[in-house]
């Protein structure tokens, strides 16, 4: 359990606090743990014990949410640093603190795990787990709306088959009728009512989560790493709670198929004085076909779902032929319509084709183009070889809609789930986010100019020209296998085809 305290009075330097002098700080250094004042910022930034902290504006600081800025990040019981991080009981230690956990085979220095976390695959897949809450929530929601429309449509089916029958009938049963849809009512704003309450706490929940989403941003641009590391220790604990809570709701009555239907009664064929009710509305309850959504779950259903196929078996039929009219065409990508977008390094452009194979339209303001891909939205990406721009094309206003710096050059791309994932050379493959086109390296590896990359289920395919291979990896950049045929010659792994 993290141990919380009020952090130091912002306002007030630190440093000339002190010394019994009072200044207003201006900016808050979190390995100091303290504000500094102008001319004590000027000392912090040259003095060799500080000048490699980080600093930020005590307007930026104070923006973080209260559960950060209370976060301690010294031991209140020793009022020394912390430095080590017990996985087992799940808290940081200072030096002292290791006597008490003689025990744990798992301590780690927190250096090492608070390192580029605002950058790493882990923080990433934090934010989609959010993404992914959230998402199950408005889910719930649209289902359970559709619930409401189904019962809507329903009572007026059976109120057009009530007063259908009751065409057919005498004046005198008038009552009946009335007393049968008012029993319809009663059920229906009954079961209405149930749907409605939970929905109303599903939209407190995802208000919740939406605020949680608010202060990560906030926490990624000025939080220190181990208040980002600290704060998502204690966030994944709640969401952990609201998965439960959405998984109790998921497998409880209270997402049960409500139906309604109404059983007209057949003596009305031949009215009888002992005919007393019009008929009777039933009240069906079929379990929900909702399911949770989970990363880890969509990944297990993908690799169940490949088909194991022997590739002696499979065989290759042309079915069209396509002239782009372009010399040294590096990449490719099918387009909805069954259109084609082809890039041309030579050419230095990029043209789409028709499904018939007519050109559409091009563009010749890309500098280097090598890669194409699809991206939704109408866009599509473009990267470039000689270039540290990746081009984002609107396909219905057919021009340049922005252009994204990146820090190398890059090569293959494959979109996936709104970032981008591309070949950077010396880098290795790297992702940027199209949201906020943060960059984050999945493997280091060092790539040829000439370098692909696709993805398939949860895995992602590399090539490297300069040694004829093909590496599979997953999302965090470990190896799973790597295929070698130096007989095939280096063009043939330039070349990479896409699901």
């Amino acid at each position: 359990m993290c141990i919380k305290i009020v952090a130091t009075n912002w306002s007030i330097c630190g440093v000339c606090e002190n010394l019994q002098i009072t200044k207003q700080s201006v900016v808050w250094c979190s390995e100091c743990d303290e504000g500094l004042c102008g001319e004590c910022k000027n000392h912090h930034a040259v003095s060799k014990a500080s000048k490699s902290h980080e600093t930020v504006f005590i307007t930026e600081y104070k923006k973080l949410p209260t559960e950060v800025l209370q976060i301690a990040q010294t031991c209140k019981l020793h009022i020394e640093k912390f430095e080590l991080f017990c996985r087992k009981h799940d808290c940081p230690c200072c030096k002292k603190c290791v006597k008490s956990h003689n025990d744990c085979k798992s301590l780690t220095d927190i250096n090492e795990l608070t390192k580029n976390i605002k950058t790493s695959n882990a923080f990433y897949e934090f934010e989609q787990i959010l993404l992914e809450v959230i998402e199950n929530i408005k889910r719930l929601n649209t289902n359970r709306k559709e619930n409401l429309t189904l019962l809507e449509n329903k009572k007026r089916e059976i109120v057009a088959e009530i007063k259908q029958t009751r065409i057919n009938v005498n004046h005198h049963l008038d009552k009946l009728q009335d007393d049968l849809i008012k029993e319809l009512m009663r059920v229906e704003q009954k079961e209405k009512s149930k749907i409605e309450k939970l929905l109303t706490t599903l939209k407190t929940k995802e208000k919740e989560i939406t605020e949680v989403q608010e202060n990560i941003a906030s926490i990624k641009q000025h939080a220190s790493e181990l208040q980002t590391f600290l704060t998502i220790k204690n966030i994944e604990k709640d969401i952990a709670g609201e998965e439960k809570f959405i998984q109790s709701i998921t497998t409880s009555d209270t997402t049960n198929q409500i139906n309604i239907s109404c059983q007209i009664n057949k003596s009305l064929q031949q009215i009888t004085a002992s005919v007393q009710k019009f008929g009777e509305i039933n009240v069906s309850s079929d379990q929900c076909d909702f399911s949770i959504q989970k990363r880890k779950d969509r990944q297990s259903q993908i690799m169940v779902a490949l088909p194991t196929r022997n590739i002696k078996n499979l065989s290759l039929t042309l079915q069209k032929r396509i002239n782009t009219e372009l010399s040294e065409v590096y990449g490719c990508s099918l387009l909805p319509g069954d259109m084609m977008v082809f890039s041309s390094s030579f050419d230095d452009r990029i043209r789409v084709l028709k499904s018939d194979g007519s050109k559409d339209f091009e563009i010749k303001t890309i500098r280097q183009t090598f890669d194409v891909v699809f991206i939704g939205n109408d866009s599509i990406a473009v990267t470039s070889s000689n270039s540290n721009q990746i081009s984002i094309i609107d396909l219905k206003k057919q021009k340049l809609k922005k252009s994204i710096k990146v820090n190398s050059y890059n090569g293959g791309v494959v979109y996936n789930d709104g970032h981008l994932i591309y070949c950077a050379r010396e880098k290795g493959i790297q992702m940027i986010s199209l949201c906020d086109e943060t960059v984050t390296n999945i493997t280091n590896t060092k790539l040829t100019e000439y370098s692909y990359v696709t993805k398939f289920g949860d895995k992602l395919f590399y090539t490297n020209s300069d040694n004829d291979s093909v590496t599979c990896c997953d999302y965090h950049g470990n190896i799973l296998w790597t295929f070698c045929d130096t007989s095939v010659h280096a063009v043939s792994t330039r070349y990479l085809c896409r699901q």
